[in-house]
């Protein structure tokens, strides 16, 4: 049964101010677990997501004509990362994340916080991916996605470590006392994750269903010091890969679930019911968190194949600058490539294309001649290139999925 269990803070002796040493009153919340939890799922709300399901099966099962699929899996796991650390207050625009990306790959020494932790996020979806082809998922799976998350961040030590410790949620940041929400209290949270990985481990509901209820409940749990929204939203990743819905590539969903800020946060907060799992009121609850992500859902799938004819447009001016391009030929297996790679240097062009450094070299040229790709700088003198076109289509894709109406262009 779900319950806010009441307990005392004792303040910190020797906090700095006031508002630190007072001791308070607080409520903790504990969810239902996961297994055998009851659901009913009236017939709109299943037709709903239905349909929704049928969508993204139908946008994974699509031949993009000209964008290669393995390039556009990686440019939109790319824009998942950026939105979900959007919504954590990490911004970052798509031309300096991609050059800190190649820094990166090319072992420059980088000093751009916000870049490190959005490629962090970039880690865990792509680890969260190749989770799915695992039987079952375990709490150590977990932990390995909040470590590669907080890699190489301010915060590594944090990574893959449940907290010990009472967190919460909003308010003065000093205590528990009138925060937004507080979690479970540290010693209910191992028999919660256990039970949450049991649950994305087996297929007792509906992909979306199971997406929408086990992200609610690891946002609901908060097991780690930080990195939580990240993680729980990895997850999503995850599940609708484990569940044969995104077999191929996952539309940005957390774009979508950033440009409806308080609507997502809302329906986390419906959430979290008092009482038994089968009452009105926790169905309620659970249907509005389902709602929700069904909707946002939609709005990624039929947004993300606007974007894919969109780079098909694109792909098919820059093969008309060049003129007539060999098939199979370095300038064409980089041409389908280069959506995954906005910024490239020789060395990162070669090995995305499975070619020398020199073909490489020698398509890049070719590019450069036909304005496809310009020269720029990583670090003070590094010679690298970027796709100026394909920078600005990236960039109004985040934007469009990230305006509340749309973009209707």
């Amino acid at each position: 049964m779900a319950e806010y269990i009441a307990a005392s803070w004792p303040g910190i002796p020797n906090g700095a101010i006031r508002a630190e040493r007072r001791p308070c009153d607080y409520r903790a919340y504990v969810p239902d677990l996961l297994v055998g939890r009851p659901l009913q799922l009236n017939g709109q709300r299943s037709a709903d997501i239905g349909d929704v399901e049928r969508q993204l099966v139908a946008l994974n099962a699509s031949d993009q004509p000209l964008v290669g699929l393995e390039a556009l899996a990686r440019l939109l796991l790319r824009a998942e990362a950026v939105a979900s650390s959007f919504i954590e207050g990490l911004r970052i625009n798509v031309r300096r994340l991609a050059k800190a990306d190649i820094a990166a790959r090319t072992g420059l020494e980088a000093h751009d916080d916000t870049a490190r932790a959005v490629l962090g996020n970039v880690r865990a979806m792509e680890a969260a991916l190749k989770l799915a082809d695992a039987p079952t998922v375990c709490v150590d799976d977990v932990l390995e996605l909040h470590r590669k998350l907080l890699e190489g961040t301010r915060d590594s030590h944090f990574g893959g470590l449940v907290r010990t410790e009472q967190n919460w949620v909003g308010g003065t940041g000093m205590s528990p006392c009138g925060a937004d929400f507080v979690p479970p209290p540290p010693d209910r949270v191992p028999e919660l994750l256990e039970d949450l990985c049991a649950y994305i481990s087996g297929d007792d509901h509906p992909t979306l269903v199971q997406a929408a209820v086990a992200h609610a409940q690891f946002e609901t749990i908060h097991p780690f010091v930080d990195g939580n929204g990240r993680t729980g939203r990895a997850l999503i990743h995850l599940i609708l890969r484990r569940r044969g819905l995104a077999a191929r590539f996952v539309p940005p969903i957390s774009l979508i679930l950033a440009s409806h800020a308080n609507a997502y946060i809302a329906a986390l907060t419906a959430y979290r019911y008092e009482g038994t799992a089968s009452s009105p009121a926790a169905q309620e609850a659970i249907g509005t968190c389902i709602d929700r992500f069904t909707a946002d859902t939609a709005r990624a799938i039929a947004d993300t194949a606007r974007f894919g004819m969109e780079l098909d447009a694109l792909e098919a001016e820059w093969r008309g600058k060049l003129g007539k391009v060999r098939a199979a030929s370095s300038v064409d297996l980089l041409l389908r490539m280069l959506p995954s790679a906005p910024v490239l240097t020789v060395t990162t062009a070669a090995e995305l294309i499975g070619r020398s450094v020199q073909r490489a070299n020698d398509a890049i040229n070719q590019l450069v001649a036909a304005g496809v790709l310009k020269q720029t700088t990583i670090g003070r003198r590094n010679r690298a290139f970027e796709a100026p076109d394909l920078i600005k289509a990236l960039t109004g894709f985040e934007r469009a999925l990230a305006s509340p109406l749309g973009d209707t262009r």
